[in-house]
């Protein structure tokens, strides 16, 4: 079972079959190259001939490099598809990853903006095609909490401005509406008034995309661009912090538990697959809570008798 060809036929199904996004895709093929060339330092010429053992050799290689623990229970994640997917296949009569364990990790609470913060984020675009586009970009961010591949993946039959919702394709395509909020659709209203209207275009728009969100040139957006334009408002509205589009994300979520929403509403809005993964928010919400109470309290920071300890 020749290790490159296979690879690349992995990362094919990703693409095709479980419609990944061009940046995890990209790091699979990274993860794997990397796991390629250390099977070519061993000698090893084929999967097949991958033991439990060749695995535990790379895990430890990856180790020694000083990788953090999260990057490499990422790229253990990567291999261990790969295998599954072989064994799936019964192109592999054992599964060689099956038992192999994810290093522990250190559980980090999501990073988020104040209210305060978002409000000048979402007000840092200015009036010409790019403030609006991007205005309707950060406003859709925090009122739906995509993420940003579901954002820039977004065609015009995915707005129901009738119903007040939009539909998001997330991982593995799996489809769910969101409700859109007053801010949102006007903001969305305004930049598709200009959007046929690229300024680097020839002859504006072609009337065949059906993207959202296009550049200059009346293409597609890019996830890479939205991060880049979200680094120039960070600056603009003088946010002494690192903010990327998944800021947004961890915001609307926080604020939403803030205010009293049910978990379980949230992790539909945010379409994760476990409630586990949502859970991580009470968390945020929590520490918060204990934050503010040790900063407001006339107690805190007293012993049981209010004598200071």
């Amino acid at each position: 079972m020749e290790i490159h060809g296979t690879i690349i036929r992995f990362l094919e199904h990703l693409e095709i079959e479980r419609n990944f996004s061009a940046q995890s895709l990209r790091a699979y093929a990274n993860d794997l190259k990397q796991f390629e060339e250390y099977l070519g330092t061993q000698g090893t010429a084929s999967l097949a001939a991958c033991t439990h053992l060749t695995l535990r050799g790379y895990l430890a290689g990856l180790s020694v490099q000083d990788y953090r623990r999260r990057s490499v229970a990422r790229k253990l994640a990567s291999v261990r598809s790969l295998f599954r997917w072989l064994h799936r296949r019964q192109e592999l009569t054992e599964n060689p990853a099956r038992l192999l364990r994810t290093p522990k990790l250190d559980r980090n609470l999501p990073k988020f903006l104040d209210e305060q913060q978002v409000n000048a984020l979402l007000n840092a675009p200015g009036r010409d095609w790019s403030g609006l586009r991007d205005r309707a970009i950060l406003e859709l961010l925090y009122a739906t909490g995509l993420r940003v591949s579901e954002l820039v993946r977004l065609d015009l039959a995915d707005l129901e401005f009738s119903r007040g919702t939009l539909r998001a394709f997330g991982k593995g395509r799996k489809e769910r509406l969101l409700p859109l909020l007053p801010a949102a659709v006007s903001a969305l209203k305004e930049w598709l008034a200009v959007r046929t209207q690229p300024p680097r275009a020839r002859q504006g728009l072609e009337p065949g995309i059906k993207a959202v969100f296009v550049n200059q040139r009346g293409t597609r957006l890019t996830d890479r661009s939205v991060r880049r334009q979200m680094d120039a408002y960070v600056e603009t509205a003088a946010l002494a912090c690192h903010v990327t589009p998944h800021t947004l994300r961890h915001s609307f979520a926080t604020h939403l538990l803030n205010h009293g929403a049910d978990l379980r509403d949230v992790q539909e809005l945010l379409g994760h697959a476990h409630l586990a993964t949502t859970q991580v928010y009470t968390h945020v919400t929590t520490a918060r809570m204990l934050d503010v109470y040790e900063r407001t309290h006339p107690s805190a920071g007293k012993g049981p008798l209010g004598v200071a300890s």
